[in-house]
């Protein structure tokens, strides 16, 4: 009879234990999941099928996928460097930016996200194309950056630099040097 009552005691202890983790330790306020599909880990931290899912402040959703993804650490944060990715950002609104790249370098510590190589911006009726871009979290802007092209309903542009406020939308259109032009042709 002694027995009984302390493994139910020890039962009790272990399953109070658990609930108070769980409801006091375990919360974040940004979610983040890897998707079931993460098949295949080899020793060199490369992994297939890596999805994060990350909400940011109220109603903002960031989705990145990518075929393969290999984890490396600097100055102790975690960076993942990602192949054929795809990237969804949704505002509040839910409008949502549609990014395609070639590679990507995301920081797991504060979801920045270098994309490079056939990089491909889709925003409503608008495409961007470039060889790199950088989405920042933490100042919250895009930079769209070399060989920029812009396609959209009235033409055509050519320039060096695109950078978004993703606050307020205010975007500046710019060349690195301040003797070239920008290039624009419409469509009319």
């Amino acid at each position: 009879m002694k027995k009984v009552i302390q493994f139910i005691l020890i039962s009790i202890l272990i399953l109070s234990i658990t609930i108070f983790y769980y409801k006091f330790f375990d919360q974040e306020e940004v979610q983040v999941s890897v998707t079931d599909e993460v098949i295949t880990k080899t020793e060199n931290n490369i992994i297939k099928n890596l999805k994060y899912e990350i909400r940011i402040e109220q109603d903002n959703d960031y989705n990145i996928s990518s075929e393969t993804s290999e984890i490396f650490y600097k100055n102790n944060v975690e960076f993942v460097s990602m192949k054929n990715v795809t990237a969804i950002l949704k505002d509040k609104d839910k409008k949502t930016l549609l990014i395609n790249s070639d590679s990507a370098t995301y920081n797991n510590n504060n979801y920045d996200t270098n994309f490079e190589n056939n990089v491909s911006v889709r925003y409503l009726n608008n495409l961007i194309s470039a060889d790199k871009m950088f989405l920042s979290f933490q100042e919250n802007y895009v930079s769209i950056s070399d060989n920029v092209m812009y396609k959209g309903p009235m033409g055509l542009l050519e320039a060096d630099n695109i950078r978004i406020n993703l606050i307020t939308k205010k975007i500046d259109i710019f060349m690195d040097d301040s003797n070239e032009n920008i290039k624009i042709s419409t469509n009319q």
